[in-house]
């Protein structure tokens, strides 16, 4: 045996020994690495997005990990040639429509699921999370006559909703709805009964109980419901492409904005990257605002107390 594979089987041995004798140092390290690695492979993409939005465009080959160059005018070229912040307002637009409607709808649901006892609750839920799986694209071609006027029931065609924000704003709730719903009733259904029972005695119906007592008390479960739909909306891509022709004035979101640095001839891929970076922000200053209450919130609605 060489001395060289004496000292690693050494080395290899006191690793053990003190992986052993002393976990919580292991622990700590695999913390560090993990969250290295997460925070890595987070945070790349946004800074090569950087690196490409500082290059000019002409000078985009055989990139390294810095720029060649640096074009801050591409931050603002980005508004010269697309009125890009219409298409950032429109998404702003759909996502907040959104959250309300998935916010309304899904309060009354997660207040029949949670504070309601009735025959087929458990399989009737289980279903409408089953139904948050199915695949988008399914939903494409029969959404899409039905937003076109192509469906007729009873002798009246379906409204044309293609080009609208509605085109988006209901697929989009739809699919959000289940986890919203899901996230609610374990809120509502954590409030007691005395509560709602004192405000039924006060002469407050269901709804207004609903509106005056269990909401309220409930906040951190709304609120965290309310910002995971804005930032699922905002940030979907599938429907936000295919139901609307891609202008500004006909409620294209952010995403239509930055693929019209695409085109036939030429990709500017430094606007592209400049438009990202703009069209994160948004969300980035939303996250970093309420990142203590969505935490909060996911959390509390986890306890049964």
């Amino acid at each position: 045996m060489t001395e060289s594979t004496t000292d690693e089987r050494n080395v290899i041995e006191r690793t053990a020994h003190r992986a052993l004798h002393d976990p919580d140092t292991v622990y700590r390290w695999l913390t560090y690495i993990g969250a290295a690695f997460f925070i890595l492979a987070s945070l790349f993409p946004f800074y090569w997005l950087f690196v490409l939005a500082l290059t000019p465009n002409r000078a985009i080959s055989d990139m390294g990990i810095v720029p060649k160059g640096f074009n801050v005018g591409a931050f603002v070229e980005v508004f010269d040639i697309i009125p890009f912040h219409l298409y950032m307002l429109n998404s702003i637009i759909i996502a907040t429509l959104s959250t309300i409607l998935v916010l309304l709808i899904g309060s009354i649901a997660g207040y029949v699921f949670g504070r309601y006892e009735f025959p087929g609750r458990t399989p009737l839920l289980l279903g409408i999370l089953v139904i948050s799986y199915f695949p988008p694209v399914a939903f494409l071609i029969p959404l899409f006559r039905l937003f076109t006027g192509n469906v007729t029931l009873i002798g009246l065609s379906s409204p044309e909703l293609y080009n609208t924000p509605w085109g988006i704003v209901m697929p989009l709730s739809a699919i959000t709805l289940p986890l919203i719903i899901f996230l609610l009733t374990t809120f509502y259904r954590q409030i007691p009964d005395g509560l709602e029972d004192a405000a039924r005695i006060e002469g407050s119906t269901r709804i207004g109980a609903l509106g005056r007592i269990i909401v309220p008390l409930s906040a951190p479960g709304v609120a965290t419901a309310g910002i995971l739909t804005f930032i699922i909306v905002y940030n979907e891509f599938f429907f936000s492409y295919l139901m609307v022709n891609g202008t500004a004035r006909n409620w294209s979101p952010v995403l239509h904005g930055i693929l019209s640095f695409q085109g036939s001839q030429q990709v500017a891929y430094n606007l592209m990257a400049a438009a990202s970076i703009i069209g994160v922000i948004p969300m980035a200053i939303l996250v970093m605002i309420a990142q203590e209450r969505i935490v909060s919130g996911l959390t509390q609605g986890a306890l049964k107390e």
